[in-house]
């Protein structure tokens, strides 16, 4: 797959879009957020959104850190990996550190699925080499050519990933690479661990992957971005400009620390910016609202009402210009329509900030139709009411309306 730099994006519109491979690692990075943990069955549920969903590949966890961990992605391989309702199926994945042992308890986990993969990872950068595994550059080649050999002679389908890619030195990283690749590796992941790099130096990482290393053109190169200093949509984004052509994301981007690269921000700015990007994905868009709220639900990690794409204000509009432009025409202040993406439309939040259409077109929806002769007394009400409550719900609104025509008669 040899994969040519992406071209201006003017000169892109007009291509066919190219697919993006979905890894979704909500049940194994994810599920590494402080207090997030899933039982297996929990883990059995998510893995079905998912598959419902249309991810490419489920990485459904980390074997060796548990048996009871072994045994959830066991049955997610068994269950989920192979069900006719979903089409062929998704990819079922499970992590692997870069030991025998590990690689072992991993396909001991995945064998069972339709279509298994191994994904191993060990670190490239000079302070996790030096502190962490205190292995030379020698041995963390000879390692991975080794351990990705192995996991090749059991699974025809095995991704390494260079841990802290972002901070790895390139020239070094290319070397590895090229060995996981030689080695057998039909996909090579370049994670940001710590959230370390900018867009632009991420995507040019991508890019000198893509013209430095030996046999690239036999692999997919994936990009695993995480959110430290809020960068990890953007960055897995310019990663997909520099030539990778899988995402590994997180359902409402949860993770360690500040999480992962969100499923459904990069998916819908590839859906949305399609002109830009010329890219597509495999994802019913439509059951984005409904997997953010499983998942929300059973990891008991409460979504941010100004969360892009599924927060509970996503679609909410309050200012009175938004609300005017809105009602006069939706893609004034809307590039998403909320029904796409599952979520239901939303009637507009009136509070102070609100004006005059939205306050009567509301009561209007309400069958209350305030006559003009007494709507600015109305609207006066309104406003004084609304400095005192942070929100007007449609019961406050009916109240107001049955005072002030009340009073005014």
């Amino acid at each position: 797959m040899d994969i040519p730099e992406r071209e201006s994006p003017s000169a892109m519109s007009h291509l066919i879009p190219e697919r993006i491979h979905i890894l979704d690692t909500t049940l194994r990075d994810g599920e590494q957020c402080p207090g997030g943990a899933l039982t297996a069955e929990e883990k059995l549920e998510v893995a079905r959104c998912l598959a419902r969903l249309g991810v490419d590949i489920i990485e459904a966890g980390f074997p060796a850190a548990s048996p009871g961990d072994l045994e959830a992605v066991r049955r997610i391989a068994r269950e989920v990996g192979d069900q006719s309702e979903f089409g062929p199926g998704p990819s079922i994945c499970a992590l692997a550190r870069a030991t025998r042992r590990d690689i072992d308890r991993a396909w001991e986990a995945v064998r069972d699925a339709a279509r298994p993969r191994l994904h191993l990872f060990l670190a490239t950068s000079r302070i996790h080499m030096e502190h962490k595994l205190r292995m030379s550059p020698a041995t963390v080649l000879a390692t991975v050519r080794d351990m990705v050999g192995y996991a090749r002679s059991l699974c025809p389908d095995v991704e390494y990933g260079a841990e802290d890619a972002g901070r790895t030195d390139p020239e070094f990283l290319y070397r590895v690479l090229e060995e996981a690749i030689a080695a057998g590796a039909t996909t090579v992941d370049i994670p940001d661990t710590v959230g370390y790099t900018t867009p632009e130096e991420f995507g040019a990482l991508i890019r000198g992957v893509h013209r430095h290393v030996r046999g690239v053109e036999h692999a997919f190169v994936s990009v695993h971005c995480h959110n430290d200093l809020g960068l990890a949509t953007a960055n897995t984004l310019a990663g997909l400009r520099g030539g990778a052509r899988q995402v590994e994301v997180t359902v409402n981007g949860i993770g360690e620390r500040a999480g992962n690269a969100s499923l459904e921000e990069v998916v819908m700015a590839l859906h949305t910016r399609r002109d830009y990007f010329g890219f597509d994905t495999s994802i019913d868009i439509l059951r984005l609202v409904e997997s953010s709220r499983l998942v929300s639900a059973l990891t008991g990690m409460a979504v941010s009402p100004n969360k892009a794409i599924v927060g509970s204000n996503a679609f909410a509009h309050q200012s009175g210009v938004h609300q005017d432009g809105m009602l006069k025409h939706r893609e004034t202040y809307e590039i998403i329509r909320p029904e796409t993406v599952g979520a239901a439309s939303n009637p507009l939040s009136l509070g102070k900030h609100s004006g005059r259409n939205a306050l009567f077109s509301r009561l209007r929806a309400l069958d209350v139709d305030i006559p003009e002769t007494r709507r600015d007394e109305v609207f006066r009400c309104f406003k004084q009411m609304a400095d005192e409550h942070k929100a007007l719900a449609d019961a406050d609104l009916l109240a107001l309306a049955g005072r002030c025509l009340a009073d005014l008669a």
